[in-house]
């Protein structure tokens, strides 16, 4: 959300509480990661909410998907650090994750791969198996839901 569009929507709940204010929605593209393979978005942001597509492991530049797991999360979160960039995000800034395994007996290995881009602030976090993929040869898709712009985090432990 630009300071213009956020100054708008302070006004418009200062003027008139209760009263239904209008929300912004961005569609993010970028050349850097895959483009869609059906009728959806690579992202698409609500006022400072981001909502990412799935992403499965195939390469922009070749579209072709790298053989293993480990090689196909990576690539998987490549594409989607690429995402986060055009939306002014980044993988702190993460809220939700959901992975889907074809084989979820892969779960630590994708485990492994994932802490290289989730380093700090974690996010909250599903993992399932699911029966296929989308593109023969996927056995993993990750997708999630970020803030875009500033984000401030606090821990409340009990």
């Amino acid at each position: 959300m630009s300071l213009k569009q956020f100054g708008i929507f302070l006004l418009c709940q200062l003027v008139s509480p209760g009263v239904e204010c209008a929300h912004n929605r961005t569609i993010y593209t970028t050349a850097r990661a895959p483009a869609p393979i059906g009728p959806y978005n690579q992202a698409v942001q609500v006022d400072h909410m981001l909502y990412v597509s799935g992403q499965i492991g195939l390469n922009p530049e070749t579209m072709e998907m790298p053989e293993g797991v480990e090689e196909q999360a990576f690539q998987a979160l490549l594409n989607i650090g690429e995402i986060l960039k055009v939306a002014d995000s980044d993988f702190n800034k993460v809220i939700k994750a959901t992975v889907f395994l074809v084989d979820i007996q892969d779960f630590s290995a994708v485990n492994e791969i994932y802490k290289q881009f989730f380093l700090e602030d974690y996010p909250a976090r599903a993992a399932v198996q699911v029966v296929a993929l989308p593109r023969p040869g996927a056995m993993v898709e990750i997708e999630l839901v970020a803030v875009s712009g500033e984000l401030n985090t606090s821990y409340n432990e009990s």
